[in-house]
């Protein structure tokens, strides 16, 4: 950990923060803080910015009650920016939306970008819109035993491939498994948020387990 001193503010006393989302690593907004602020924030666990607009300090939801829970702030290289990991309770824009970067300027037409959050998006569009030819809305249309039956299945595959230490094989199978367990994910109405607030929960839990086993 190092030092707020360290920290490189610039002539106005002012350092940019960029805010993420914890959970899909989405850019949030792109606010500043000076000392005091990121001292409330570290104190409060919430993000706290400098308004240059208004000249005052604000606490992010403090009146939207959008608060931006802290999980870590880190300093680049240069001591001169600061990365602020969240977990938002709603928007981070003022216009309401979910994060402030909502308007595309390129996109290339070789290259896309890959998430786990655009692809449930994308399998939650094939369940109500029944794309005709879909696989994802095929097995939407058969239901839920069918679903059940292709997770068994994969998941006998990645048995398989692993047993056979076959690494690309392996890789393959478990990607076929993600999926089609996010299928199931949609069909039950389960959210990548759900999975992760549960491996979150474990995560403490597993921590203590081996502080109690350190201890005896």
């Amino acid at each position: 950990m190092i030092n707020i001193d360290e920290l490189k503010f610039d002539e106005q006393g002012l350092i940019p923060a960029i805010v993420v989302d914890s959970v899909s690593k989405r850019v949030l907004t792109l606010a500043y803080m000076n000392r005091e602020s990121l001292e409330i924030s570290i104190e409060k666990q919430l993000t706290c910015f400098w308004s240059r607009s208004r000249q005052e300090l604000w606490l992010k939801g403090e009146t939207s009650g959008h608060f931006q829970h802290i999980v870590s702030i880190t300093a680049d290289c240069d001591k001169d920016a600061l990365l602020v990991v969240v977990e938002p309770d709603g928007a981070a824009c003022h216009l309401g939306t979910f994060s402030c970067f909502e308007y595309p300027v390129f996109q290339s037409e070789e290259r896309h970008e890959f998430s786990y959050e655009g692809l449930m998006k994308l399998i939650e569009g094939r369940k109500v819109e029944k794309k005709e030819g879909s696989y994802t809305t095929y097995l939407f249309e058969k239901g839920l035993d069918k679903i059940l039956k292709k997770v068994g299945e994969e998941s006998t595959e990645v048995i398989i491939a692993g047993k056979a230490e076959d690494k690309k094989e392996t890789i393959y199978e478990i990607a076929d498994l993600a999926y089609h367990v996010m299928v199931l994910m949609v069909e039950a109405g389960i959210s990548l948020e759900d999975i992760h607030r549960e491996l979150a929960s474990r995560h403490v839990i597993d921590h203590k387990v081996k502080q109690e086993k350190m201890t005896k």
